[in-house]
């Protein structure tokens, strides 16, 4: 028997198990719908999918539950897929490999999932328990979540019938969301002309590597390193000493998450080739003392490549590295309503080169609209100077706290009943779906919460098993006593 379906509460960890077998890349959700299909079925349940790959599972209120406020339990079907650089693995074909070290549950080199399948293999559970009381119930599980919220966006006014919404996709136990960021990207395209590079140069590989990674969101305000810009930073002070041609920057993948990885293939003379190497050292040295503390496995590397037969012009070489210098990532402001919250952050997300143009991918995230628009402009200004071109998504509402909900009420009540202490309550920097609900569903009365997951959106994500529990526990309970 596979240790994961094993643990406790084993209903969920059963259905976690097989969701974890299921490839489910964002905007590739087709198995674990037909999954999510063929389980209504075989429960007798009733099933719906819509245009946007949304799916919701109705189950009836049980005996003595049929007058009770009807509830939505919400989890999003895609995950994302990043893996370590030296990990062979398919995220369209693959079964994620899990293991347990200790209290946690991890993957091997790859993301784990738990985002956000644990909230659906609760929701799942539910469905297939049938000793559990509960009001009518739809398990609606959203497509898409992590790149773009599409199956929010696309999901239509009467398609859902319950008043209290409770998402399942919050990520520290003993938490309880009421609130969270609005966001948008903004993606910047940069041509360039090639320029050929002398097979006399000596060419190299700068690599950055072992850095954590993570939710660009949750874990923007913990002072990790970005790749592309520790990099980037490498390549300003290079160019300030010596002559070198760019001929690629690779760094980082997903809008939402921070970049671990990057490298950059450059050409200089030949005279020059430990000067490379004596300013990596120099450079090593000092970045690695900055970040002693949150980032103790960074590494630069340098290798020698075959010498590339061409590089970007050196007009644009020195417009991207500026831009990529000057374009802010991090914290941009602290909440001044909420204790340490964040409340506008940017995420340089990804820099590739393409053919003939440089793509770079930032995200912003704020809980005030404003400041959410000034930071997209901020980092449009910076490239606007390079003479790239800048556009921005639409962006998703953030979701304004309710301190006198009915549903946070009763679940604090459940808590404290449970657990015989009070839980946090807290809105979150991270985007949830739950205020795009509210463009559709105006009355919804909205919670978020989940077991313990860290490092996610990297593949450092662990699920800490007794916090799953507790999770189900909760989630049985406010269930249960729903007036």
């Amino acid at each position: 028997m596979n240790k994961i379906s094993s643990l406790k509460p084993e209903l969920v960890w059963k259905y976690f198990d097989e969701i974890t077998k299921i490839p489910r890349p964002s905007k590739k959700e087709e198995k674990i719908i037909e999954y999510l299909l063929n389980f209504a079925k075989e429960h007798n349940l009733q099933a719906e999918k819509d245009k946007a790959g949304n799916v919701v599972i109705r189950k009836q209120a049980t005996k003595g539950m049929e007058n009770a406020t009807p509830v939505i339990l919400q989890s999003h079907s895609d995950m994302v897929c990043e893996k370590n650089s030296d990990v062979d693995f398919n995220f369209d074909t693959d079964p994620i490999q899990t293991y347990i070290d200790g209290d946690w549950v991890k993957a091997r080199g790859t993301t784990l999932g738990g985002d956000d399948g644990v909230g659906i293999a609760a929701a799942l559970a539910v469905l297939a328990s049938d000793n559990l009381k509960h009001p009518d119930l739809e398990c609606l599980f959203t497509s898409d979540e992590e790149t773009g919220m599409t199956g929010a966006f696309g999901l239509q006014p009467g398609f859902l019938k319950g008043k209290i919404l409770i998402n399942l996709d919050s990520e520290d136990e003993g938490e309880l969301y009421i609130g969270c960021a609005g966001g948008m990207d903004t993606n910047i395209e940069m041509s360039y002309e090639k320029e050929e590079v002398p097979e006399s140069w000596y060419s190299c590989k700068i690599t950055v590597s072992g850095l954590k990674g993570g939710h660009s969101g949750d874990d923007i305000e913990k002072g990790l390193g970005n790749a592309n810009k520790i990099l980037n930073r490498f390549l300003w002070r290079l160019s300030e000493k010596l002559e070198f041609k760019l001929s690629e920057f690779n760094g980082g993948n997903l809008r939402n998450a921070i970049a671990r990885e990057a490298y950059a293939i450059i050409a200089v003379k030949q005279h020059d080739k430990e000067q490379i190497r004596l300013n990596l050292n120099i450079f090593t040295n000092e970045i690695q003392n900055e970040y002693v503390q949150t980032e103790p496995n960074l590494k630069l590397d340098m290798t020698t490549v075959e010498t590339p037969k061409s590089a970007i012009d050196i007009e644009t070489q020195n417009k991207l590295i500026r831009a990529l210098y000057a374009c802010p990532h991090g914290v941009i402001a602290m909440s001044q309503t909420i204790e340490n919250l964040v409340e506008t952050s940017t995420n340089l997300a990804s820099v590739k080169f393409k053919e003939n143009k440089i793509i770079i991918g930032t995200s912003q995230r704020s809980s005030v609209d404003t400041a959410l628009t000034d930071v997209a402009a901020m980092v449009r200004s910076v490239f606007e100077l390079a003479d790239a071109k800048v556009t921005h998504s639409d962006g998703y509402p953030g979701w304004t706290p309710k301190l006198d909900s009915e549903i946070l009420k009763a679940t604090k009540a459940s808590y404290k009943r449970l657990f015989d202490k009070e839980p946090e309550v807290l809105a979150i920097h991270a985007g949830l779906e739950c205020g795009l609900f509210l463009t559709k569903y105006p009355y919804l009365d909205m919670i978020s919460f989940g077991p313990t997951i860290k490092g996610a959106h990297s593949p450092d994500e662990r699920m800490h098993i007794p916090s799953v529990q507790k999770f189900w526990d909760l989630l049985v309970d406010v269930l249960e006593n729903i007036k």
